[in-house]
């Protein structure tokens, strides 16, 4: 396996409250290839370490380092332009040829290349989702963070999206959320559940 360094979080703390801390001297590091899921309920934190990740939100100690990120996210209505097309979307933010790459994807995410000239309200939520996995790969990250990628998929798709995403793992980590522990243990190389972190 490549050790590369992708991200390397050390001693966080984050509070939204006073004296009721989310994070407490929490570290966290990912290499090239490595997968790891972060499990808990809903409030736990999950969400929130995404936006420490990606800068939104800024911790009140410890430091994160991190290389070149994409997300996918949970609600993929709302991390698409209502009124573009996925098409131009993607344009927009792989600024490439991406071609060869696309024709590949489409194939491995059972999508047809005329939903891309589609405006996002005009798919499915599935549909969509995918549309927001595709995106995510064809920017190339080195770090792809996953915030619950199958929550609107079949089992049986959900599962091929997951097998897609460590394919990929190949060039880049992935830190995913979700609340299938199931999922977690088939594909992960650890499983951080926040509530134990948390008593740190």
């Amino acid at each position: 396996m490549n050790n590369e360094f992708i991200l390397d979080i050390k001693n966080l703390d984050f509070s939204y409250k006073e004296n009721a801390p989310i994070y407490k001297n929490f570290s966290l590091s990912l290499t090239q290839g490595e997968l790891i899921t972060i499990f808990g309920k809903s409030g736990s934190g999950k969400t929130t370490l995404f936006e420490l990740i990606m800068g939104t939100i800024k911790p009140q100690k410890g430091t994160i380092e991190k290389k070149d990120l994409s997300l996918i996210f949970q609600d993929p209505y709302n991390s698409f332009h209502p009124t573009y097309s996925i098409f131009e979307q993607l344009e927009d933010v792989v600024r490439r040829d991406f071609s060869k790459e696309l024709k590949d994807f489409l194939k491995e995410l059972n999508l047809e290349r005329n939903l891309l000239d589609k405006k996002p309200h005009e798919l499915s939520g599935g549909q969509l989702q995918r549309c927001s996995i595709l995106r995510a790969l064809l920017m190339k990250p080195k770090l792809l963070l996953v915030d619950e990628p199958t929550s609107a998929l079949d089992n049986i798709m959900a599962y091929d999206v997951m097998k897609l995403l460590i394919k990929y793992l190949d060039s880049c980590a992935i830190l995913l959320i979700t609340h299938d522990e199931q999922m977690a243990k088939w594909c992960s190389d650890k499983i951080i559940r926040l509530e134990d972190n948390a008593k740190n």
